[in-house]
């Protein structure tokens, strides 16, 4: 694996290294130098940029102050720590990272860079006791989803719509989904954050089957990015991404506004509330 033939689509901690040489080079910095600003040696960083070595956190974090990298390579760093992530979320990953603007829509519960701690734990809980996952890798999930949770404090703005039915599944029990909903009602106090919800009552007429996300990254060029059980996949054509976008403008439009979206998701948290007590 070399300069030439490294291929970030390859496996997650080829796009980690990828990532790491494009950030240096931007940065005009050769290995020699970077390895005196982190007190690395060059060779580790040429291990690191050609795959040939894991890098550890403390390295990672490292680089990122030093690269002025946002983040980027901490957050590819979990999604290649963690391993039960399905193919295609790293690379998605390192877009979100990169956005500008973000636009979601969500079909059956919260999406993660909105979840409370205690609804993600509970989520990542599930597949630990059906044997789907280890606890390990439960933990290094939601470690990861705390890492993209910082994008909700740098990023101009993310528009969230909610189908209705991500309000009714009760993850974790009333007490959990009450602490949830009140979490997105504070959210919903920031400037740069508007949360609608799709209603039920829509029915035919919403125009998505699946989650999807679309991200407006800093050269103002658009992606879109979904999931099936076995994978993700990242989105890059013009005239897909414009199509889903057409169709989320009229998501926005027949949802409920935010006003009477947040007495929807109100009205949810008091009924959760009751049976919590």
């Amino acid at each position: 694996m070399n300069r030439r033939t490294l291929d970030p689509k390859s496996s997650p901690l080829a796009a980690l290294a990828v990532h790491l040489r494009t950030l240096r080079d931007a940065k005009g910095l050769t290995q020699a130098k970077m390895g005196r600003l982190i007190q690395y040696s060059s060779v580790y960083i040429s291990n690191v940029e050609t795959g040939k070595t894991a890098p550890s956190l403390k390295f990672i974090v490292l680089c990122d102050a030093a690269l002025d990298a946002g983040g980027s390579l901490e957050l590819l760093w979990w999604s290649w720590k963690t391993g039960s992530l399905i193919p295609g979320f790293p690379e998605y990953a390192a877009k979100e990272r990169e956005a500008i603007a973000i636009r979601i829509f969500e079909l059956d519960m919260v999406p993660g860079i909105l979840q409370h701690t205690g609804y993600s734990a509970a989520y990542e809980s599930a597949p630990v006791r059906r044997g789907e996952a280890t606890q390990e890798q439960a933990d290094e999930r939601m470690k990861l989803k705390s890492v993209r949770q910082r994008i909700i404090d740098r990023t101009s703005a993310v528009h969230v719509v909610l189908d209705e039915s991500a309000l009714r599944r009760p993850i974790g029990g009333p007490a959990i989904m009450a602490q949830q909903l009140q979490h997105l009602e504070c959210l919903a106090a920031r400037s740069n954050i508007v949360i609608q919800v799709a209603p039920s009552a829509l029915g035919e007429e919403r125009p998505f089957s699946h989650s999807v996300t679309l991200l407006t990254l800093a050269n103002r060029t658009m992606v879109g990015y979904t999931e099936t059980l076995q994978r993700g996949f990242l989105e890059q054509d013009i005239e897909v991404v414009s199509g889903w976008a057409g169709k989320y403008d009229r998501l926005q439009v027949n949802a409920l506004n935010q006003p009477d979206s947040l007495v929807m998701i109100r009205e949810a948290r008091e009924d959760y509330e009751g049976h919590a007590s």
